[in-house]
Parts: C-alpha cells; structure tokens; sequence
C-alpha cells in the first residue's frame, strides 16, 4: 500500500477520539476488559466500543454478536438483547462513524479563510479518517449490511451529506438546499464526492502504488492528492 503519513498526520492533528466524541455529542469510551463493570446505561455504549475494535481488528466477516460480548466480556445474548440482531448493531455502529466522520469535518472547516482552504482541508480529512478508521469507513459504505431505516444512522448520514452539501454550495458561493438540488448542483456534489471516495479506497486498496512509482523520486499519494484538488477545487472565478 502506498505509504501517505503526511496525509493521516496533518489532517487529524488534533483530531483525538475523545475530542471527535465530544464535538459528536458522545461519551469517551475506555477499554473494556472482561471485568469491567458496567453502570446502568453503560452497556449498551461498550457493546459498541467493543464492536468497533472487532472490526477494526478483524474487519466486517469477523464482526458477529458472539465477537462482541466475547470481547466486551459480557454474556452472548447481550448484543441481541440491545440491537435486536447484528443488522441492529451494525447500523448503530456506522451511525457512530458517520458522527466521528461528522465531527472531523466540522474541524477541518476551522483550518481554512477560504471555500477552497476550507474544501482542501475536508479532503484531506476525509482521507485521513478512512486511513484511521478503515473499517468503520467501510461500514459506513456497506449499504446491504445497514438498515437505513434507523433514525440514528439516517440522522448521521444525512448530516454527513447536509455538510458536503454546504461546503459546495460556499465555493459555488451559493445556498445549496440538500433536500432539493439542481442538477448543476446534484453534479458538482457527486464530482466532489468521487473524486475524494474513489481516490480514498484506491489508497485503503493499495492501487496507487503503481501510479506513484511512475512519478519522481520523492512524489508521495499527498503530492499526488494536492495536485488533483488544485486541478478541481482551486478554480478561477468563472471557470
């Protein structure tokens, strides 16, 4: 896999979980051994942790409800007693993503004075995100596995979509509505999204690899990513 430190560093500086669960509205959530007591309400939230790091660990095939009280320590039928099935705690989970995600966005618009600083800075978080979390990015994408239907992950992943929505409208300097679009502004979004998404798993899958060694000694998948925004984002007036 191409090698993109810069990338992951520059866009989640400061960008800690605990602060991402803060800004998402969340609780920070600590190890969960198999001792570890669990208060009333608490369970629910370190089924969820556990999750998370099964996934991460051992990716979607190995994410069952068994994997996760095994690993949060807790009884078998746990899981099923929160979620109802692992649909129900899949759904949940990429919800969580997509706040995480949510809330990395809302601090890359802090780090640029311009639309185009701003969408650059998205970009690269966007990225960086998918390079920290690659399964939970994943997830978030898995529409088959996800039942959209629950109002927390379709609350999530509209915000997701309501910010992208924004952040295009403030460089078209215009108000993008994101339950009603043009079809100008339906194809500047989708431009926007694919460019970042295709390029996101590309890296995730390794495949720029080729592209790179191609390239001048001392080219990284940064270089590369800056060289394509400016050719998309950093537009003329006009243009």
């Amino acid at each position: 896999m191409a090698r993109t430190p810069k990338i992951a560093r520059r866009a989640v500086a400061g960008v800690t979980p605990a602060r991402i669960a803060r800004k998402a509205g969340g609780r920070r959530a600590g190890p969960v051994g198999k001792d570890a007591p669990y208060h009333h309400g608490a369970l629910r939230e370190g089924l969820l942790a556990a999750a998370e790091r099964v996934l991460e660990r051992e990716g979607l095939a190995g994410l069952t409800l068994r994997a996760v009280a095994r690993e949060a320590g807790v009884s078998h039928a746990a899981p099923a007693h929160h979620f109802g099935d692992l649909t129900g705690l899949v759904s949940e989970l990429a919800a969580i993503g997509f706040r995480q995600f949510n809330a990395a966005m809302v601090v890359a618009d802090a780090d640029g004075d311009t639309p185009a600083q701003r969408a650059m800075a998205r970009a690269k978080a966007y990225i960086a995100y998918a390079q920290a979390h690659p399964g939970m990015y994943g997830l978030m994408f898995r529409t088959e596995r996800l039942d959209t239907s629950r109002p927390s992950l379709r609350e999530a992943a509209q915000a997701s979509f309501a910010g992208l929505a924004g952040a295009i409208g403030a460089q078209r300097q215009e108000s993008i509505a994101a339950d009603a679009l043009s079809l100008d502004q339906a194809a500047a979004i989708a431009r926007a999204w694919s460019l970042v998404h295709g390029f996101t798993m590309l890296l995730l899958d390794g495949r720029l690899a080729d592209i790179l060694r191609r390239l001048p000694e001392g080219t990284d998948a940064e270089t590369l990513l800056d060289a394509m925004l400016r050719a998309t984002v950093v537009r003329p007036a006009g243009s």
